[in-house]
């Protein structure tokens, strides 16, 4: 059985944005918000919350979303964010 990637976005405590991949959601935020398995950036960024994510097939095509999007403006992403 393939596992389904997704995408993720996390805002953070100061209001920022933290753009990521993973198979698990549930953990991987967990990870971010309770454990040093989550990124350096979020560790002193706590709490973290789940604010979008998008599946993929692959770990290749989610990362080429992740990609495009960390290359995104600010105002980009609030717009992706309202959806």
């Amino acid at each position: 059985m393939k596992d389904t990637w997704h995408i993720y976005i996390l805002r953070c405590a100061d209001g920022t944005l933290y753009t990521g991949v993973t198979t698990d959601l549930t953990r991987r935020v967990s990870e971010h918000n309770e454990s040093l398995k989550g990124a350096k950036y979020t560790r002193v960024r706590r709490p973290v919350s789940l604010v979008y994510s998008e599946a993929f097939e692959s770990r290749s095509a989610a990362c080429v979303r992740e990609a495009a999007i960390k290359k995104l403006s600010r105002d980009e992403k609030s717009k992706l964010l309202e959806g």
